[in-house]
C-alpha cells in the first residue's frame, strides 16, 4: 500500500511540474529601441559603435531599425538591403564632402509603442562634410531626432513620440512572423550603439507534451507491476 501511494505521489508531482511548464508563457524581456547597422558586402552588420562616434567613409550605407529585441544578437535588421547606388547613385560626388546612404526602417506595428503606428520606411542620401559622423548624416535627412541624457538615440523623424529603450515583454517569434509577412508585401515607396499564438509562440512545445505522456506511461506501468506482485 505504501509503495502504491508513493508511486501515485511521484506521478502527480511530475505531472504537475510538466503541466506548469506547458502552461507557462514563452515570453522574454526585451527592449524597444532604434538599433544602428552598417552595410557591407550586401548584408547588414550590427555597428560596433554608436552613430555619434562612427565616421563613415564616402560610399557607406548606414541603417536604422526600430524594434523590440533582447540584445544585439536578437535585433532585427533593416528590411531594405544596403545598396549605396540605389540610394546615392544620382548624387554626384563633391569636393570636401562625402555621401552616406541612410536607410530608415521604423519597424512593424507589433513593435510600436501603445497608441502609435510606425511611419513608412524610407532611405535618403546624405551629403555631409568629410569628417561628419553617422549621427550628423542622419540629422541631415531625418529631423527631428531625439536623444536621452546618456546620448541614446530615442527617436528618428519624431518617431516614437515618447519613450526611449524601455523594457517590455515580448514574443520574438511573433515579431519574426510579422516581419516576414510584411517583408513579402509590395512596397509603396533610417541608435545607440507582441504576443504570439502560432507555432513556437506561447503554446507548449511538442517535447513538453511528449514528456508528459512518457511520465504518465511510466506511472501506469509502475502501478500495474505493483498490482501483479500483490496478486
Amino acid at each position: 500500500m505504501l509503495r502504491r501511494s508513493t508511486a501515485w505521489l511521484s506521478l502527480l508531482g511530475l505531472g504537475a511540474l510538466l503541466a506548469g511548464l506547458a502552461a507557462a508563457p514563452a515570453q522574454a524581456a526585451g527592449y524597444r529601441y532604434w538599433s544602428f547597422w552598417q552595410g557591407e558586402g550586401g548584408a547588414w552588420h550590427y555597428a560596433t559603435e554608436g552613430p555619434a562616434t562612427a565616421r563613415p567613409a564616402d560610399g557607406t550605407v548606414d541603417g536604422y531599425r526600430f524594434s523590440v529585441s533582447e540584445d544585439s544578437g536578437d535585433a532585427a535588421t533593416p528590411r531594405e538591403a544596403p545598396d549605396f547606388e540605389a540610394v546615392c547613385g544620382t548624387t554626384p560626388a563633391a569636393a570636401g564632402t562625402k555621401r552616406v546612404a541612410v536607410v530608415i526602417d521604423p519597424g512593424t506595428p507589433e513593435d510600436a509603442p501603445s497608441g502609435q503606428r510606425p511611419p513608412t520606411r524610407r532611405s535618403a542620401c546624405a551629403q555631409v562634410g568629410t569628417d561628419a559622423t553617422s549621427a550628423e548624416a542622419l540629422a541631415q535627412v531625418a529631423k527631428p531626432l531625439r536623444y536621452d541624457g546618456s546620448a541614446l538615440l530615442c527617436a528618428i523623424g519624431g518617431y516614437p513620440r515618447t519613450g526611449c529603450g524601455e523594457q517590455v515583454d515580448s514574443s520574438r517569434t511573433a515579431g519574426a512572423d510579422a516581419d516576414s509577412a510584411e517583408a513579402s508585401a509590395p512596397e509603396s515607396g533610417p541608435a545607440s550603439g507582441g504576443t504570439g499564438t502560432g507555432d513556437g509562440g506561447q503554446g507548449p512545445s511538442l517535447g513538453v507534451w511528449a514528456g508528459m505522456a512518457a511520465v504518465l506511461g511510466l506511472g501506469a506501468a509502475a502501478l500495474w507491476r505493483a498490482r501483479r506482485r500483490r496478486g
